[in-house]
C-alpha cells in the first residue's frame, strides 16, 4: 500500500515493536487491530511447547490479516544463554564456543541453522548476532555472546552469521551499536558510560558495524550507552548525534534502525517514557522496541500521534521510517500466511550435529 493511503494511526503503529504479555491475547489483538503495531516480540514465557509456539505465531498472523501491512514477528535467538525456543528444541552452543573452533564453515552452519529454524517457525526477524567486542568475563551481560576479543574476529565471524540468517529469509538485527565492549555495566539496570574518545571507538568497537553495513546489514539495534565524547546527555539509542551523525551520515546506512528495549531500567529510571520514545524517533530510529504493558504502550502511541497532529514531530520523519519498514517487509516477502512449522526432530538433528563438532 502506498504511504499516502495510510492513516496517521496506521503509520504511527508501524514504528512500534511490542512485547507479548504471557496469556492475554485480547490485549495484543487490540494492539494489532486497533493500534496497527508493526511488530511483536516473542518471549519464552509465551509458550511451553513448539506446537504452542506455532499456534501463537499463526494466531498473531491471523489477527493482522485485516491490516494493510504485514506483521513483523521477532525473537531474540542467539543460542547459548539467549535462547527463546521451547525446551524440546535443542539449544545451540554460544557464539564464543562456536568461534573457539576457528571453523568458519561451522560458524556459517550455526547462522544457517538459526535462520532456517526461525523461517520455518514463521518468525521474520532475529535480534542476532551480537557484534560487540569481548573485553570482559563470561558472566558479563554480553560475555560469551560475542564472536571474539578482537575487532577482526568479531567482524570475520559475526558478519557471516548475519549473512546466513538473512539468506534464510529472516532479518538479522545486529547489535548493540556503537558497541557494548567498553563498559562493564549492564544496560538492563543502569546506563553504561563510555569515556574513550570517538577515534578509538571508530577504529575498534564501531568497526564491525561499519563493515557489516558494507556487507549488507539490513537492521541495526542501538544500545542504551552514553558515549561522552559525542553526547553526554543521552544514550546512543536516544541520541541524534550518534544515530544521524554517525550511523546515517558517516556510515551511509540506509537500513532499519531500532532501539534496544526501552523498558530497560537504564531508560525507565532516567527518562520519562513518552519523551524517551519521542526522542528516539527524532534521533532517527525507525522502530521503537517497548516491552511494557499494553495500557502503557497505548498511551505512548496516542501521545506520539498527538505530537504529530500538533506539529511537534514532523510527519515527514514518520513517513521516512514507515517507507523503510514497508520496503524491508517487501524485501523479505513478509506475509501473514499461516505456517506449518518445522519438524522438531529435524531441527534438533541439525543443532546436535553442530554442537557435537564443538564438543570434540
Amino acid at each position: 500500500m502506498k504511504i499516502e493511503e495510510l492513516s496517521l494511526e496506521e503509520k504511527m503503529g508501524q514504528l512500534f515493536m511490542v512485547g507479548l504479555e504471557e496469556t492475554n491475547h485480547t490485549g495484543i489483538q487490540e494492539m494489532i487491530q486497533q493500534y496497527k503495531i508493526g511488530g511483536v516480540i516473542l518471549y519464552k514465557k509465551n509458550y511451553r511447547t513448539y506446537e504452542e509456539m506455532i499456534n501463537l505465531v499463526n494466531h498473531l498472523k491471523e489477527m493482522n490479516q485485516s491490516n494493510a501491512i504485514p506483521l513483523f514477528i521477532s525473537i531474540d535467538q542467539e543460542g547459548g544463554r539467549v535462547n527463546r525456543m521451547p525446551s524440546e528444541i535443542e539449544n545451540l552452543k554460544s557464539a564464543m564456543q562456536i568461534v573457539n573452533t576457528q571453523d568458519m564453515e561451522l560458524v556459517k552452519e550455526s547462522g544457517r541453522a538459526i535462520g532456517r529454524m526461525l523461517q520455518e517457525t514463521g518468525i521474520s526477524m532475529d535480534y542476532a548476532p551480537v557484534l560487540d567486542i569481548k573485553r570482559f568475563e563470561e558472566k558479563h551481560a554480553i560475555g560469551d555472546r560475542c564472536y571474539g576479543e578482537k575487532e577482526e574476529d568479531v567482524s570475520k565471524y559475526g558478519i557471516e552469521v548475519m549473512k546466513e540468517i538473512q539468506n534464510q529469509g529472516v532479518i538479522s538485527v545486529i547489535k548493540h551499536f556503537p558497541g557494548h565492549g567498553l563498559t562493564k555495566k549492564d544496560s538492563h539496570f543502569r546506563i553504561p558510560k563510555i569515556t574513550q574518545k570517538i577515534e578509538k571507538l571508530e577504529k575498534e568497537d564501531m568497526l564491525p558495524f561499519e563493515k557489516a553495513i558494507k556487507e549488507g546489514a539490513d537492521s541495526i539495534m542501538v544500545g542504551h550507552l552514553i558515549i561522552k565524547d559525542i553526547d553526554r546527555r543521552y544514550p546512543a539509542s536516544l541520541s541524534k548525534k550518534v544515530i544521524q551523525t554517525h550511523l546515517i551520515d558517516k556510515y551511509q546506512y540506509t537500513g532499519l534502525i531500532m532501539t534496544d528495549d526501552l523498558k530497560m531500567l537504564a531508560i525507565r529510571l532516567h527518562y520519562n517514557m513518552k519523551r524517551a520514545v519521542k526522542k528516539a524517533i527524532e534521533a532517527g530510529n525507525d522502530i521503537v522496541m517497548i516491552g511494557l504493558p499494553y495500557r502503557k504502550v497505548k498511551k505512548i502511541i496516542q501521545y506520539m500521534t498527538k505530537q504529530v497532529q500538533k506539529g511537534k514531530i514532523e510527519i515527514e520523519r514518520i513517513n521516512q521510517s514507515v517507507e523503510k519498514i514497508q520496503k524491508m517487509k517487501e524485501k523479505y516477502q513478509i506475509q501473514d500466511k499461516i505456517v506449518e512449522g518445522g519438524k522438531v526432530d529435524q531441527i534438533n538433528s541439525t543443532i546436535q550435529k553442530i554442537n557435537k563438532k564443538i564438543e570434540k
